[in-house]
């Protein structure tokens, strides 16, 4: 038996053409972060989410998100 783990597969994120609001599991891939430390950021006031839906599923700005990772949105 073999002890290698199995490999995770991650797909590349364009930066340059994300859609306005981007979703928890885009928003954790592009900060490298879990999706509970967006919703502890959330309740914080680090990473306001917007609710949609009667769920209250969380959206992200795509201009704040950027913000974070030291990016102007404008460029």
């Amino acid at each position: 038996m073999s002890d290698t783990l199995p490999q995770k597969t991650t797909r590349k994120i364009d930066l340059n053409n994300l859609p306005d609001l981007l979703t928890v599991r885009e928003v954790a891939e592009i900060l490298r972060v879990s999706p509970l430390t967006l919703k502890r950021w959330g309740k914080r006031g680090k990473l306001p989410a917007i609710r949609i839906n009667s769920r209250g599923d969380r959206r992200y700005k795509k201009e704040t998100v950027l913000y974070m990772l030291g990016m102007n949105p404008q460029d």
